[in-house]
């Protein structure tokens, strides 16, 4: 396989020039410690996973940072976040740009312990897995069931991986490793079918109190469950975009993988095959390109403005890319072929917003692309082009 240039590498490039401190988070295994090796090469690197590291620096936080004058890669930084505080001291002395690269896999955790200790000193980056953009510019071209299936994990791609197996071990890594260190779960077989049951509700609206009594936990377990889901990168909740315009809309999020791969692992699909008569095919495709659309924002640098629109007559648009005080709305199909019928949210939507939707999109599996009044469609593979609109404020 061509080496896969990651996109956000540009960004952590310009940051690191600007600030003392770049930390990057992501999900384990996204590409966060092989991107910031190939972009500072030269830097030392530490793993903070590696016991003997972790105890130095936990037991003696001065001398193991006095080893590295010129700054280093610290990987799993939430493993000894008391070592932010005395980097706090170093940067604040030395005032040198890029002098610190973190990483990190816990969202919560790192969230909290970089805004006591670190807040104005760095830059906070998110590395997602591949983006179909990224595989496409490396030269690997897919169906849109082989995308689904594979995900995008990067070992999946470069090792040539069984996609079942990975997924398999990651999620037995995930559940022994990170959930017993993030809470207490007396029977860890309760929270897989808990991770199951998430992803049968992909692109649905989530309702936790149903979730809790098919589980038979409390409605606040699930709630603590969901958190640890979002803080370890497994899942996104999309909020709904809550601007009255006159009707009654829906106030839950949607729920979405952060990579479809490992939700067709929990829904027991075992081929690229088996999709295509799935019931939940349409989901899973949505889920795709929801997830494209993250990461085309996170990949600039940006916390995505994305959200959905649902009211109670059920008019409903998939996805709303929020820019400046315009509003984009994007409808999503997993159909190869155009039908006039994918325009019919986007032209409610339109009506109701006026001024303020230019332009909408629908993105679907056929390979025509076209423009329909004011309206473009976009194969999937071209997500990315769904948010570099050229309407502005």
């Amino acid at each position: 396989m061509n080496f896969i240039q990651r996109e956000l590498g540009l960004e952590i490039l310009a940051m690191a020039n600007q600030y003392p401190v770049v930390t990057l988070i992501g999900p384990r295994q996204s590409g966060k410690t092989t991107l910031i090796k190939q972009i500072f090469p030269v830097k030392p690197y530490i793993s903070l996973e590696n016991p003997d590291e972790r105890s130095f620096a936990l037991s003696d936080p001065r001398a193991f940072l006095e080893r590295y004058p010129q700054g280093a890669i610290l990987d799993e930084i939430q493993r000894v976040p008391q070592l932010l505080s005395y980097i706090q001291g170093i940067v604040d002395e030395r005032n040198i740009a890029g002098m610190f690269l973190l990483t990190g896999s816990h969202q919560l955790a790192l969230h909290e312990a970089v805004s006591q200790s670190l807040a104005g000193r760095t830059a906070l980056l998110k590395l997602m897995p591949f983006s179909i953009k990224e595989l496409l510019n490396a030269g690997v071209n897919l169906s849109l069931d082989d995308y689904l299936f594979h995900g995008f994990y990067p070992r999946v791609h470069k090792n040539n991986l069984n996609p079942t197996k990975f997924y398999r071990d990651y999620v037995q890594t995930y559940v022994e490793r990170d959930v017993r260190q993030m809470i207490h779960v007396r029977d860890l077989t309760v929270f897989q079918h808990f991770l199951k049951l998430c992803a049968g509700r992909i692109g649905q609206i989530f309702n936790s109190q149903g979730l809790a009594n098919e589980l038979g936990v409390s409605h606040s377990t699930i709630k603590n469950w969901l958190s640890v889901l979002e803080a370890s990168f497994l899942i996104f909740r999309l909020a709904p975009y809550f601007e009255n315009f006159g009707k009654r809309v829906i106030k839950s999020p949607k729920l979405y993988f952060n990579d479809v791969g490992l939700a067709c692992y929990l829904l027991d699909i075992t081929s690229s095959q088996q999709l295509i008569r799935d019931p939940l095919r349409g989901h899973l495709v949505e889920n795709l390109v929801v997830s494209e659309l993250v990461k085309t924002q996170l990949n600039q640098g940006l916390e995505p403005s994305l959200y959905f629109y649902r009211d109670s007559n059920q008019n409903e648009v998939d996805v709303l890319y929020k820019t400046g005080a315009q509003l984009i709305p994007i409808e999503i199909k997993s159909a190869k072929t155009f039908n006039n019928e994918f325009l019919k949210g986007l032209r409610y939507f339109k009506n109701i917003a006026q001024q303020r939707c230019p332009t909408g999109i629908v993105i679907y599996a056929g390979t025509q692309e076209q423009d329909i009044d004011i309206f473009r469609v976009l194969n999937f593979k071209n997500s990315a082009a769904a948010l570099a609109t050229e309407f502005k404020d």
